[in-house]
């Protein structure tokens, strides 16, 4: 799976509106509108999380790449979608509906500006500073959810707690969060840290893109001294076997979270082995790596629009990278 063919499919979904399924309350007949007018930043790819993080994976790569052939383009989009005017409209639309797209989108949305905040180049940092207000949207999203929450979601999809509060905690340490990453580090530490024999044989759950087990020892090892988180591990997961899932149906959007599965599995058992150093764990992540890596071969739009995104976090080793 090449930089080039990722980006690829970034782009061609980034300004593509339709098909669209938006979550979207609806006050009065004045916000019937289409996603471009609602969201004119984040409009495309199916929904706004996924216009969200495709725009990270855009900005990952023009970082990590910034002389490859597909930088210009790339840095057209991310030019094209965060303006002032685009923003602004962005704000105004999360400010009317607290809960929107909370965690994930949220999460993602932090995780583009901390990427664009690592970003040592003259248009990412404007495109940073044009981010700081929908920024200060969704680090207040999480300031006033997290005291209330009193128990996390254990989902494998969207509204799991752990995995966002990953790359919540990753942006709060990288952009300079202290206030938003103590109280992520208190409630994670709150949320797991007496969790003991995690029910791992129930998963995965039929539409899961994310593991419940692995995503909370994978946000654990970002909290914990390497001997406790060790002891924490071994009294959470211990020894175990894990093989990747098979994709029953890539054309149906459900069904198809589980190419996505077995790429999280493989981010988040590199993640665990980094600290636990267990050669079972590696050998686990390879095979998830390589089930999720070929299941492009066969993706049509209903992966197509997201699955490039996780794909280039494992493969840029993101979540253990803070550079």
């Amino acid at each position: 799976m090449t930089p080039e063919h990722l980006v690829g499919l970034a782009l061609a979904c980034v300004g593509r509106e339709y098909p669209n399924h938006i979550s979207h309350l609806l006050e009065s007949d004045t916000d019937a509108a289409p996603p471009r007018r609602l969201t004119p930043a984040f409009f495309g790819c199916f929904d706004w999380h996924s216009a969200v993080h495709s725009h990270w994976l855009l900005a990952r790569m023009c970082r990590l790449e910034p002389d490859a052939d597909y930088a210009g383009d790339a840095r057209t989009a991310l030019a094209r979608a965060l303006t002032p005017e685009n923003i602004a409209a962005e704000c105004d639309y999360v400010a009317a509906r607290p809960a929107f797209e909370r965690p994930y989108g949220m999460a993602w949305l932090l995780q583009l500006v901390a990427e664009l905040h690592d970003w040592e180049d003259t248009d990412a940092r404007t495109w940073r500073e044009t981010l700081r207000p929908l920024e200060d949207h969704a680090a207040a999203v999480f300031e006033n959810w997290l005291p209330k929450l009193p128990h996390p979601v254990r989902s494998g999809t969207h509204d799991q707690t752990a995995f966002s509060l990953g790359l919540v905690l990753d942006w709060a340490r990288i952009a300079g969060a202290p206030h938003v990453r103590d109280l992520v580090e208190r409630r994670s530490l709150a949320f797991y840290a007496n969790d003991r024999d995690a029910p791992l044989s129930y998963e995965p759950s039929g539409h899961d893109f994310l593991s419940p087990s692995l995503a909370e020892a994978d946000l654990m090892r970002r909290l914990l001294p390497a001997d406790t988180y060790r002891e924490w591990f071994a009294g959470f997961l211990g020894t175990f076997e894990l093989d990747p899932v098979a994709i029953p149906d890539v054309n149906d959007g459900h069904l198809v979270h589980l190419a996505g599965l077995n790429l999280s599995r493989a981010w988040m058992l590199e993640g665990i082995a980094s600290v636990v150093a267990s050669g079972p764990l590696a050998a686990m992540a390879t095979r998830h790596r390589s089930a999720g890596l070929a299941a492009f071969d066969t993706l049509t739009y209903a992966g197509a629009h997201w699955l490039a995104t996780f794909a280039a976090y494992l493969t840029t080793r993101r979540g253990l990278a803070t550079t």
